[in-house]
């Protein structure tokens, strides 16, 4: 029993004791109106020491550390989730893609995390989190500057597993044929200029989310940009740069004939690639739950719930509708596709995961899993784009359209629910605006390198695998 239970227990017995003699001193003396008086007087000074002892401050400090506990333990939990979406992303390119090019892929995943760790640590956090306009001041490994309630290494390790995130989703529609030291200058600017910049609009409290009386945002469309845990942030941003990367790389050799029609290029192993989805989709429950960032009280405890319930729907629902679209379409059920579907519906319900109901969490998964199929016949068809994960569509223009459909959707806000247009007008701007940050600096960060050192492998190095030429092993032998 430490020294504070001590002097309350002592305290208690005392006040016990006064209160029995006072009692019968009363009794005694009924018609003693001063000693009532003084009676009163004495309990009401005994209650109060008790009130303000030094336990109850403790007790109260003591929740608020409980409170604080859990909440960090929460955060770093759904950071470990997230981090273990990295080998799902990799298990997914890996599949879809062919042997030659494994080994390549997979040192690409890991050093998306190891590269976007170090530097995201130092500088970009500071870019992101730090007062600024445009973007945040830098803080060149310092994170004092952070005022949260949350430990502030915490919340960089979290912020981090998102980074990667982002940078690792061009790594699928630029593979097998993109120089290894290309992939690694460009994965340092994403880490370090352009997903810190927009990220700072948003989630670094900058502009698209700035609720202030007279702020653009709220004179424009009385309310900001809503996006709960990325699909524009994140994936639409790694969407926006993959279409860009793909299409000034170049398709593979023999995805298009002579007469321009494009040729499928199976990838190695579905077995793998349906791991990885496996394994997405698992640490997506850390990507949009984590994003509330506190677990202590029954709102949060609530909150994170509906997002586990809306998350997992709308991947539900988007795997189906793309198996149904797909059999109707092909004539039979594809699982890449399905697949891909079911990425789809994670990525759309991303940004409304808190603010949709469960029947909005299905239709935006629906959705999205039904668009996906056309936009990656439209990107491969009639664009002549060549993504051999399907990324530009999962995550670029799903992470758009689920972004969008948050307006029409959002309880509180959104069109369907009477709450006019100004919150929907807020999310198409949103998106716009960010998507068109990361495809315009994506197209200029990439045609430098085309021009300056060349982004793509020589036609030998590509026919014969980037696994030997590259790195000089192979992932199978």
């Amino acid at each position: 029993m430490d020294i504070y239970k001590k002097r309350s227990l002592i305290k208690l017995c005392i006040a016990s004791a006064m209160l029995f003699a006072l009692s019968l001193t009363t009794e005694t003396f009924a018609q003693d109106s001063s000693t009532s008086s003084t009676s009163a007087e004495v309990i009401e000074t005994v209650t109060d020491t008790i009130v303000a002892s030094p336990t109850m401050e403790a007790a109260t400090d003591n929740i608020t550390e409980l409170a604080t506990g859990l909440n960090t333990v929460w955060m770093l939990l759904a950071a470990m989730l997230v981090f273990f979406m990295q080998p799902g992303f990799a298990l997914v390119e890996a599949g879809f893609t062919r042997t030659k090019n494994t080994a390549n892929i997979l040192m690409k995943n890991f050093v998306d995390f190891m590269f976007g760790s170090l530097l995201y640590w130092f500088i970009g956090f500071g870019l992101m989190f730090g007062v600024g306009g445009f973007v945040g001041m830098p803080h060149f490994f310092n994170l004092s500057f952070l005022d949260s309630e949350l430990p502030r290494e915490g919340f960089l390790i979290f912020q981090t597993v998102f980074c990667a995130t982002a940078a690792t989703i061009v790594s699928g529609a630029m593979a097998e044929r993109t120089k290894f030291s290309m992939y690694l200058v460009y994965t340092i600017f994403i880490s370090v200029l352009i997903y810190p910049v927009s990220g700072h609009w948003t989630w670094g409290g900058g502009w698209l989310m700035n609720g202030e009386e007279g702020s653009f945002m709220m004179d424009l469309f009385g309310t900001t940009f809503h996006d709960f845990a990325g699909s524009t942030i994140v994936h639409s941003v790694g969407g926006w740069i993959s279409l860009v990367g793909a299409a000034i790389l170049g398709p593979r050799i023999g995805k298009y004939g002579k007469d321009g029609k494009s040729k499928a290029i199976p990838g190695h192993n579905l077995t793998i690639a349906a791991l990885g989805v496996f394994i997405l989709w698992f640490g997506w429950f850390g990507f949009n739950p984590g994003s509330q960032l506190a677990a202590a009280t029954t709102a949060d405890q609530e909150a994170i719930s509906h997002v586990f319930l809306t998350t997992n729907l709308a991947a539900c629902a988007g795997g189906f509708f793309a198996l149904l679209v797909s059999w109707i379409k092909y004539s039979k059920p594809s699982l890449s596709l399905t697949l891909n579907g079911i990425l789809a519906g994670l990525v759309g319900i991303t940004a409304g995961c808190d603010a949709v109901s469960a029947a909005g969490a299905v239709i935006i998964g629906a959705i999205c899993g039904v668009v996906m199929i056309f936009s990656v016949e439209f990107i491969d068809r009639i664009l002549k784009i060549d993504d051999p994960v399907g990324a530009s569509s999962v995550h670029g223009v799903c992470g758009c359209l689920g972004t969008i459909l948050t307006g029409l959707f959002s309880v509180s806000e959104g069109v369907f629910y009477g709450h006019g247009y100004g919150f929907f007008g807020a999310q198409i701007f949103g998106a716009l605006v960010v998507g068109a940050w990361a495809a315009s600096m994506g197209f200029i960060i990439f045609k430098a390198l085309d021009k300056i050192h060349g982004l793509r492998v020589s036609a030998r190095v590509e026919e014969e695998g980037l696994d030997i030429y590259e790195h000089g092993e192979s992932a199978y032998n």
